[in-house]
């Protein structure tokens, strides 16, 4: 179920970015006649009066196409409804609509969770140090089979209390032994797994094994005041992830190859989606949240095939006074979605063949 609840998390989210897209056309009355969850074979369609609804074979994304350019179309060329045939800033509001969709969800989602689940109040300290995240594929924590979501219960054999002290006693540990191997007991789901892992020097000399840590616990929610509590708070943690998201983009661009092995693709993501909850189902809204995030920022890079490429020809056309010729604009497109479907397929491959039960398969 909470595999099944990770999946739904990734299509919602491609849904509400591509309805981004669509409303935005049609509430300005440009013609849409395509709205797909996936590309390549259709799977499943629906005629609509104007629009083809489709779910396609390879779920990587989606997209909402326009009769512009399509042979089969009877609307005439010249029509003024037709996207290309729109002022630029028309045409800017339908390409970053899906932007500002998943951005305007990841605020409803905290929105949600503080009106139905409550307002963190008190924190409630639990034995163990809880490992969010992985840092990268190639850390020793990954090689010992650390995943996100799994809690540290014991180290070298010793428990680890219920309190900030067993965070720093765990890196005391770690930065003591480099290079030697240390002894974990880690609790995932509903069994506990023993795993070896080997500290290595960081940049800074001092032992790493490349996770992040936290402490263990649970929170304890109280309902809001009211309405203007729930809306202020989504707003505060809203913008605080918005902010890692936009330094942690950042940190991978100026340090692709340190950072590159950070990329997940769809198959890692519904891994840690499913983690974070079979740990803990409210997890799934600040999950949910943050993917959307990522969403609206990967797609707003100025890069062919993505929203942003297509804003970056808007703003070359509005310099020029004229835009760039058709059959540039669709060789770099087509170019840039090859690459992408082709980066799609390389994580999908790479993340599954990560994956536990792959690893088990294969010993």
């Amino acid at each position: 179920m909470s595999v099944l609840a990770a999946i739904a998390v990734l299509a919602v989210l491609i849904v509400v970015h591509e309805l981004g897209h669509f409303l935005a056309a049609r509430l300005q009355g440009i013609h849409v006649n395509r709205f797909s969850i996936g590309f390549g074979p259709i799977l499943w369609k629906l005629q609509g009066p104007q629009t083809e609804y489709a779910i396609r074979a390879i779920p990587l994304g989606g997209f909402v196409g326009f009769p512009d350019d399509d042979p089969d179309s009877i609307i005439p060329a010249d029509d003024p409804d037709l996207l290309k045939n729109r002022p630029i800033l028309d045409r800017a509001i339908v390409i970053s609509a899906g932007v500002i969709a998943n951005l305007l969800f990841a605020y409803c989602v905290f929105v949600a969770q503080f009106s139905t689940v409550g307002v963190p109040e008190t924190f409630n300290p639990q034995p163990g140090v809880l490992v969010p995240q992985v840092l990268s594929e190639t850390a020793p924590a990954a090689d010992a089979g650390i995943r996100a979501g799994d809690l540290i219960v014991a180290a070298e054999g010793e428990r680890l209390g219920a309190s900030e002290e067993a965070i720093q006693s765990l890196i005391q540990l770690i930065q003591n032994s480099p290079n030697q191997p240390i002894d974990l007991t880690v609790e995932r789901g509903s069994r506990e797994v023993a795993l070896t892992v080997t500290p290595e020097l960081g940049a800074d000399g001092k032992a790493i094994i490349g996770v992040q840590l936290q402490p263990n616990g649970t929170l304890e929610y109280r309902q809001a005041s009211n309405v203007s509590e729930v809306f202020t708070m989504a707003a505060q943690e809203f913008q605080s992830m918005l902010v890692r998201t936009v330094q942690g983009f950042a940190m991978l661009i100026t340090n692709f190859s340190e950072m590159a092995s950070e990329v997940a693709g769809p198959v890692r993501i519904v891994e840690q989606g499913a983690g974070l909850a079979e740990n803990n189902a409210i997890s799934l809204f600040p999950f949910t949240a943050i993917i959307s995030i990522n969403l609206a920022i990967i797609n707003i890079l100025p890069l062919p095939a993505l929203d942003g490429g297509q804003l970056a020809f808007l703003a070359v056309e509005a310099l020029r006074g004229k835009p760039l010729p058709a059959r540039v604009q669709e060789n770099v497109m087509q170019t840039g979605l090859v690459l992408l479907l082709g980066l799609g397929v390389f994580l999908i491959v790479r993340d599954t063949t990560q994956l536990e039960i792959f690893q088990n398969w294969l010993q």
